[in-house]
C-alpha cells in the first residue's frame, strides 16, 4: 500500500455511521502509512485527547465542516507533499472528491473515494449528477455499498468510470458482536428475563421503520402474548413512537432504551430473540437506506433478521437464509415473519446460525481492509 493522505469531514469523535467506518478502517492499516485530514468537533477538548490516542497523524482543519474550498485544497496538497503521501482516500466522495485533479497534480498516483447511502439519492438531482460525474472523472476507483447504491451512481457517472467503481462495505467486529455478548444481564434488568423479544437497534427517525414494527404489534400480541418489542436507541421520533405505542394499546408491550453507548449495544442486540428494523424509503428516494449494517451486527450476534426493502439494505440479508425483508412500511408483512421466528426456536437457531456464519465469511473487517489496501 503506498502512503495514504486520507481526507474526511467524517472522523470520531464526531458520531456516526461513516465516521466509525473510516476510523475502522483506518486501525487495519499500516499507521507509518496513513496521515488523517479531517474537519474539528465541537468539543476541542475531546477531539485532541482523541488525536493523541491515535497510532497514526490526525490533522485538525479548524472548520466544523470540510468542503474542497480553494483553502482546502491548498491544504490537503500541502499535507500530501508534507508526509511524502502517493495515494489519497476521500473518505466520503462527494463533495470531496472534486479536490481530485488539484491532489493529482501535486503528486497522488492513486485516488479513492468512497461513496454511501447519501450519494445514491443525490445521483437523482441534475447538480449533484453533474458533480458525481466530475468526481468520478478525477479518481481512480469509485467504491460502492452495495448494487443498489452502485446502480443508482453509476447513472451519474461516464461508463468509464462506472466500470471502474469496486464494492467496500463496513464490516462487523465478529468478537465483539456474538452469542453470549451480555443479553441475559439485559434482559434482567429490564425485566424481560421469560418474555420473547423482538429487538430494533437503531437512531429513532421516521425512515427506520420502528412505527411499523408498533403497529404490528397487536398481530404480534395476538399470536404470542408475553412478547415485547425492545426499541434501542435515542433520536427526534421517539415521542411520536410514544404515542404511537399508546394510541395501538400495545405500551406495555414497548420498551424505550433511549441512547445506549456503544459498548453496550452487542448486549443489547442479544438481548432479543429477533432482530428487526423494516426501514422504507421516503421523500421519492432522497432518505433511503444505504446497506443497513444493523441487521449483520444482529446476525453476527446470532439472531434471525427481518428488514425493510430500502434501498440497500436487502443487500444485508441472505433471503431465507439469514433472514427475510418486507415491504418497508407493512405492519401486516412485519408481523407475518416476525410471529413464526417467536414461535419457533429451531428457526430461529438454524437462520441466526447461518447469519453468524455469513458474517464470519463475508463481512469481518480483517476481510475489507485487505481490500482496502489492495486499492489503495
Amino acid at each position: 500500500m503506498d502512503k495514504t493522505l486520507i481526507v474526511t469531514n467524517d472522523f470520531p469523535p464526531r458520531p456516526g455511521g461513516i465516521q466509525a467506518f473510516l476510523h475502522s478502517m483506518a486501525l487495519r492499516l499500516d499507521p507509518e502509512r496513513v496521515v488523517v485530514y479531517a474537519s474539528t468537533w465541537k468539543d476541542g477538548t475531546e477531539v485532541a485527547s482523541f488525536d493523541r490516542q491515535q497510532p497514526f497523524p490526525v490533522v485538525r482543519d479548524p472548520s466544523s465542516m470540510l468542503l474542497p474550498t480553494p483553502r482546502v485544497t491548498r491544504r490537503a496538497t500541502e499535507l500530501l507533499r508534507e508526509h511524502g503521501c502517493t495515494s489519497v482516500w476521500f473518505g466520503a466522495a462527494a463533495p470531496l472528491g472534486l479536490m481530485a485533479p488539484a491532489l493529482r497534480a501535486a503528486g497522488a498516483g492513486r485516488l479513492v473515494a468512497t461513496t454511501h447511502g447519501h450519494e445514491a439519492g443525490w445521483a437523482r438531482l441534475p447538480v449533484a449528477r453533474r458533480l458525481l460525474r466530475r468526481i468520478g472523472e478525477g479518481t481512480d476507483t469509485l467504491t460502492y455499498l452495495g448494487e443498489y447504491t452502485r446502480s443508482r451512481i453509476a447513472e451519474a457517472l461516464t461508463p468509464q468510470a462506472a466500470a471502474r467503481m469496486v464494492q467496500l462495505t463496513p464490516g462487523v467486529d465478529e468478537k465483539t458482536f456474538h452469542p453470549g455478548s451480555g443479553g441475559e444481564e439485559v434482559r434482567a434488568r429490564l425485566g424481560l428475563t421469560d418474555r420473547p423479544v423482538v429487538v430494533c437497534v437503531s437512531r429513532l427517525v421516521r425512515r427506520k421503520g420502528q412505527d411499523t414494527l408498533i403497529e404490528a404489534m397487536p398481530r404480534v400480541l395476538a399470536a404470542v402474548p408475553d412478547a415485547v418489542l425492545l426499541v434501542v436507541g435515542g433520536g427526534p421520533y421517539r415521542a411520536r413512537l410514544e404515542k404511537l405505542a399508546a394510541a395501538s394499546g400495545v405500551a406495555d408491550s414497548v420498551r424505550f432504551t433511549g441512547v445506549v453507548p456503544w459498548e453496550q449495544l452487542p448486549a443489547h442486540y442479544g438481548a432479543g430473540d429477533v432482530f428487526a428494523m423494516p426501514c422504507r424509503t421516503r421523500r421519492g428516494g432522497l432518505d433511503v437506506e444505504g446497506l443497513g449494517i444493523v441487521y449483520l451486527e444482529a446476525s453476527a450476534t446470532g439472531l434471525p433478521v427481518v428488514a425493510g426493502d430500502s434501498g440497500g439494505a436487502p443487500d444485508a440479508v441472505l433471503e431465507d437464509e439469514t433472514g427475510w425483508v418486507v415491504r418497508g412500511g407493512s405492519p401486516r408483512e412485519a408481523a407475518d415473519r416476525i410471529v413464526p421466528l417467536l414461535q419457533d426456536p429451531g428457526l430461529r437457531a438454524r437462520t441466526g446460525e447461518r447469519g453468524r456464519a455469513w458474517v464470519e465469511e463475508r463481512w469481518r473487517w480483517d476481510l475489507l481492509a485487505e481490500r482496502l489496501k489492495a486499492l489503495l
